[in-house]
């Protein structure tokens, strides 16, 4: 624990912090941001991790990072090192990186390949199903091999999307939103992508404010005039805010993704999740400083580079854009209570050849300088909100319509976790 953290200790234990947190939430405005533990207490963050982090499905990766059998990718959910790797019947697979013989981690690596799951520790070996190969004669005839294979996590795919839940029952459910997510993302063919560059910034702010940040763009005009070149501020066509001439565009560009036969319509899975098709500004066709396209291969088989994003909400941790020529995927996880984890990846056709078809600095530029702007944003909020000065204040209806929702789908799922 921090120093920082022991400053804002406002609990004794554990215990005391679960009923706060459920009597702070009970008692919290809709409309005002959260009270200052919420945001800075470290056993409140325990919290955080137990009940939604460790209950929820999470974005973990992009099955193309595991494109062959053996191909294996780790993050890190808290203290709770997790493996994701295809096996070679084809399917992808998450378990807990803990080896069963003395909780070495099995995987060291960000990503890798391998014929089988060797433990570097004592060689312990498993199948890229997760069972127990071998652990040595020294373990004795009376040793039972099956009794000890890899702990698995839930983990399911849908458009190129690994989700996992490393919840110890049933984890909530998911299959309305991953049957719409599959068929939003079937012209961009996914498995024939690649993480053409990638960007993890490590954020001193907790991971709420990291969200609530992403879920509103009355931040935008003053801060993101990189962004702005090619993105329209409205959330959708539901914005509150959304002008006649916009909606007239979004109509225009319905008929040509019509055309292609490209999803578009707005659709949501309570406030958890959503996918939207929205044009970008008239002119433009991709997120870079030109508005062109970053790559000379589209996605899949999408042929009008001028289809707008494809925008994929995932709460807790991720939101996404997909593009004609690129997609990007944002992945958010909370290390402390004032430290959190942003990684951005970046993918082209697999096809696609850096420097040749795609050059990663105009792919990745008008992303970079937007991330490193609501860093700041991120890291001046905390700092604020650690001040004795400060207290909940009032979210716009309209502008910050996004956070509220949020807000309430925070309230909502942890209060129903700490009752189950």
């Amino acid at each position: 624990m921090t120093e920082t953290d022991l400053l804002n200790l406002s609990y004794s234990n554990i215990d005391e912090a679960r009923q706060a947190m459920d009597s702070l939430l009970k008692e919290r405005s809709r409309y005002l941001s959260l009270p200052r533990e919420l945001y800075n207490d470290p056993l409140l963050f325990r919290v955080d991790m137990e009940e939604i982090f460790l209950k929820e499905w999470l974005f973990a990766g992009m099955t193309c990072e595991v494109p062959d059998p053996g191909c294996y990718i780790t993050i890190e959910i808290g203290q709770n090192p997790v493996l994701i790797v295809r096996d070679r019947d084809g399917e992808v697979r998450a378990f807990h990186n803990v080896c069963r013989h003395r909780g070495s981690r099995v995987c060291t690596g960000d990503k890798g390949k391998v014929a089988n799951l060797v433990c570097p520790y004592h060689q312990w070996t498993y199948d890229l199903k997760g069972q127990l190969l071998f652990a040595g004669t020294e373990m004795g005839d009376d040793f039972d091999k099956t009794q000890h294979g890899l702990k698995p996590a839930h983990c399911k795919t849908a458009g190129g999307f690994i989700y996992i839940s490393l919840a110890e029952g049933e984890p909530p459910e998911i299959d309305d939103y991953l049957q719409a997510l599959a068929t939003y993302m079937e012209p961009y063919d996914m498995e024939n992508a690649k993480v053409a560059v990638e960007s993890t910034l490590e954020e001193n702010a907790n991971w709420k404010l990291v969200i609530e940040n992403n879920r509103e763009c009355y931040h935008c005009s003053g801060s993101h005039p990189e962004l702005l070149r090619t993105l329209l501020e409205w959330d959708d066509t539901n914005d509150p805010r959304a002008t006649p001439e916009f909606l007239a565009l979004c109509e225009t560009q319905a008929a040509e993704w019509d055309a292609e036969g490209i999803p578009h319509k707005h659709v949501e899975f309570g406030l958890r999740n959503r996918l939207v098709r929205m044009p970008l500004k008239e002119g433009t066709a991709v997120m870079t400083m030109d508005g062109k396209p970053a790559c000379r291969i589209n996605m899949g088989r999408i042929e009008n580079q001028t289809l707008g994003s494809l925008r994929i909400l995932h709460l807790p941790n991720s939101w996404n854009h997909m593009q004609s020529d690129h997609a990007i995927v944002f992945q958010v996880l909370p290390i402390s209570a004032q430290k959190t984890l942003v990684t951005t990846k970046w993918l082209v056709h697999k096809d696609a050849v850096e420097n040749h078809d795609y050059a990663p600095g105009k792919l990745r530029y008008v992303w970079d300088q937007t991330n490193q702007q609501d860093r700041t944003l991120a890291e001046q909020n905390q700092r604020g909100i650690n001040s004795l000065a400060y207290q909940p204040g009032p979210y716009s209806k309209t502008f910050e319509f996004g956070v509220i929702n949020f807000l309430d789908w925070y309230s909502s799922s942890m209060q129903k976790n700490l009752k189950d």
